[in-house]
């Protein structure tokens, strides 16, 4: 069953009367093809219309999407002999990150990012995509491995952020983010992010502090969540979409802000449309990135990231 935003309501009934179309005229010889045609060409107009014109809040709500492709999805469509790497060598595992060895298009990467999970168990597993401090440890140590063999690090970001929770705290979350983020900058290596979903706070800079950033079309990237920037400022999060208008949380916002490098177009109807295709433009732009930082050397890297970040700032 195909998932509808609330935005998408009239685009669900003409796909849902489709389909009921459909199923009509396979059990019968009644021809429908005709009205099909003309409500198939309808719900298309609309999806275009909808989503020329989708408001920073409408662009959250999509980079949330449930059937939106996830790490392992990825991995699966960009890399070859993918090989995980687990544990921090401190305290423990965290599956909200993984990390491991990968080829992509014969170019090998260091490949590591978050996973939210897909159904009730794999979500619980990974905890939402919201890592713990062994999970930025473990992040950190891949990166100081990659560094040591000269292997170039991608890492794909989607996390609302990182894990509020109590133990996170008392396990020191705030300087594990520090220290991924640290290592990021460190790096003479290439590094490239993907901001593929969401891209909140701490949690997803601890990862994304890169050479080049991409970022898919209708994902967003901020310090702090719409509802989370609302609940703070008019202690309300019904507020969130006069937030997420404030906050420039989207790609075409962020990439004139010189936060983000590229932006990366997405089917029509938003990557969980078509995630093979969706899948296909960040293979694509990866290789032609990757290709591009392969030139500069360890100093030239490192002073990129630099003058990228301090820009900002």
């Amino acid at each position: 069953m195909q998932t509808y935003l609330d935005f998408e309501k009239p685009i669900a009934e003409l796909e849902t009367r489709v389909a009921e179309l459909r199923e009509t005229a396979s059990n019968s010889d009644v021809d429908v093809s005709a009205e099909v045609g003309r409500l198939e060409g309808k719900a298309n107009k609309l999806l275009k219309d909808a989503y020329a014109k989708l408001t920073p809040w409408q662009k959250a709500q999509v980079a949330r999407h449930p059937e939106r492709p996830h790490f392992k999805d990825y991995v699966a469509g960009i890399a070859e002999d993918f090989l995980p790497l687990c544990g921090d060598r401190a305290f423990a595992d965290d599956p909200a990150i993984i990390g491991g060895l990968a080829r992509i298009d014969g170019r090998r990467v260091m490949l590591l990012g978050h996973e939210k999970g897909d159904d009730t168990l794999s979500r619980l597993k990974h905890n939402f995509g919201m890592a713990k401090p062994e999970g930025y440890r473990k992040a950190v140590r891949l990166m100081k491995l990659a560094d040591q063999f000269g292997i170039p690090v991608v890492s794909l970001v989607d996390t609302s952020g990182a894990f509020p929770g109590v133990e996170a705290e008392e396990r020191g979350q705030a300087e594990a983010i520090a220290r991924s983020t640290e290592q990021c900058l460190l790096l003479g290596v290439p590094m490239i992010a993907a901001i593929v979903g969401e891209g909140g706070s701490g949690g997803a800079i601890a990862i994304a502090a890169a050479n080049r950033v991409l970022m898919f079309e209708h994902a967003v990237y901020s310090v702090i969540s719409p509802e989370g920037c609302a609940s703070i400022l008019w202690r309300t999060a019904d507020k969130a979409p006069e937030a997420a208008e404030a906050m420039k949380i989207t790609a075409a916002d962020l990439h004139g802000l010189g936060v983000v490098d590229r932006v990366l177009t997405e089917p029509l109807g938003g990557a969980h449309r078509d995630p093979e295709a969706a899948i296909g433009t960040l293979k694509g732009a990866l290789i032609e990135e990757l290709d591009g930082c392969g030139e500069l050397g360890p100093d030239e890297l490192r002073a990129q990231r630099r003058a990228k970040f301090l820009a900002i700032g």
